[in-house]
């Protein structure tokens, strides 16, 4: 099974580009979004590590935004909670898809908390700063001190491109995309 890691800054396009390839993804955003809706485990850990914070399941983003700008060490305390379950469920994947030739991951922290393994592909999404930052203002209560607080979780983009073996430039066009997605799979494939 080849893995391909995609990785980028916040709002360049990850998703976008994961399901362009047409194979298995792992969304990690998307399983914390389960988690903080379906999951009263995490919920009872959340609560018993910062108490004065959560009272009522399932956890609401806004109340999550809350926690997070009101002491700067909550959001470590949550990551450190949510994360290892995050990694439970990618292995749950990589076993459901370990017949499949390739699975994309769609991991934002994946360097940072050490997932990459020595034969992964790493594909960094670079796009057009300006861009990203009008795209993630239009989302559902956008927050710009959240954002500053996940973009210092991230290692910088220079070391990201660094670590990659290939790049894709996002100025969010399918056809440039899928384009640019067809020839590294070629590629990989060769």
């Amino acid at each position: 099974m080849i893995r391909i890691a995609i990785i980028g800054s916040i709002g360049s396009g990850k998703t976008f580009i994961s399901k362009l390839f047409g194979y298995p993804v792992f969304n990690a955003d998307k399983v914390v979004t389960s988690i903080y809706s379906k999951n009263k485990k995490i919920y009872n850990e959340l609560k018993k590590k910062i108490p004065e914070y959560f009272f009522k399941f399932p956890i609401k983003k806004k109340e999550l935004i809350n926690v997070i700008l009101e002491k700067k060490t909550n959001l470590r305390k949550i990551t450190s909670i949510v994360h290892p379950h995050v990694k439970q469920k990618l292995r749950k994947f990589l076993i459901i898809n370990k017949k499949k030739k390739i699975v994309i991951l769609d991991i934002p922290l994946f360097l940072e908390n050490k997932l990459n393994k020595k034969n992964d592909i790493i594909i960094f999404i670079q796009s057009n700063k300006e861009k990203t930052l009008n795209k993630i203002k239009k989302r559902k209560n956008f927050n710009m001190s959240i954002f500053k607080k996940f973009q210092s979780l991230q290692f910088k983009q220079a070391y990201k491109r660094k670590k990659s073996d290939y790049i894709i430039y996002n100025n969010f066009n399918k056809i440039i995309a899928q384009k640019r997605v067809k020839d590294i799979l070629r590629q990989i494939k060769k």
